[in-house]
């Protein structure tokens, strides 16, 4: 009688780490469900669907919206590629973007000022390939820079003036920089709820704001993607969830 014969060590070990690694992409796909459960995908990984923006220098490239500038195609000004399928009130968004030279940002409750050069001004989640302005909150053709990296700030009207006050420092500047990778994929969280607005890069909140200044806070507009006035350089951003707040 001929017995069956045994799994080996080695092919048991095999067994097991297949396993794990299956559970493992269950729990995965299970936990990016519910990131994007009741989110809306803004782009489909193909074409510029939804989008519109200046064509010669907005494309699809590697399955990423790419923005860029070269030196034979520069640019005079800043330039958007803006979402067309409505504006946005209160909502998360997420995306993934890398970045090679040059600054961009992403636009959120903004309007557009030149239809023409795709010109646009409002909140900005701002990045860029240096080392101080990723993660922002700057108001473009507005009030500027409305909380540095790192801060936490309460906006206000005083005489007919903006006010910004710092209210804390939530980690410094360098420790942020350090949590994000250059010219590599970075995960981007902006969360506009009401009159807070809040910034995340890779997990780690970059800017948290209260705008309370009636006659510049925005409750709504477009949505958009920048790319800077200056020398050539390449943007890109894919995995674009949009998720309405009450």
């Amino acid at each position: 009688m001929r017995f069956p014969r045994l799994p080996t060590t080695v092919t048991l070990v095999a067994i097991a780490i297949a396993s794990l690694a299956a559970t493992g992409c269950k729990l995965s796909s299970r936990a990016a469900a519910l990131e994007h459960s009741g989110s809306t995908a803004l782009f489909d990984g193909r074409s510029l669907k939804g989008w519109a923006g200046l064509p010669d220098h907005w494309t699809v490239e590697d399955g990423s919206i790419t923005g860029y500038t070269t030196k034979d195609n520069p640019l005079k000004q800043n330039t958007f590629l803006v979402y067309t399928n409505g504006p946005v009130a209160n909502f998360e968004l997420r995306l993934r973007y890398r970045i090679f030279h040059g600054n961009s940002g992403i636009q959120y409750r903004s309007a557009v000022v030149d239809p023409k050069v795709m010109s646009v001004g409002g909140y900005q989640a701002d990045f860029e390939a240096g080392k101080t302005y990723s993660g922002i909150l700057y108001e473009e053709r507005g009030r500027g820079i409305l909380a540095n990296r790192g801060q936490r700030t309460h906006i206000t009207e005083v005489d007919g003036k903006t006010k910004i006050t710092v209210l804390d420092q939530v980690s410094s500047s360098e420790a942020l920089q350090a949590n994000i990778r250059d010219e590599d994929w970075n995960d981007y969280l902006v969360i506009a709820d009401g009159n807070h607005l809040m910034h995340f890069i890779n997990g780690k909140l970059t800017a948290d704001v209260v705008d309370d200044q009636p006659s510049k806070a925005a409750k709504s507009g477009v949505l958009a993607l920048q790319i800077h006035v200056g020398p050539p350089m390449k943007v890109q951003f894919r995995d674009i969830w949009l998720k309405p707040l009450p």
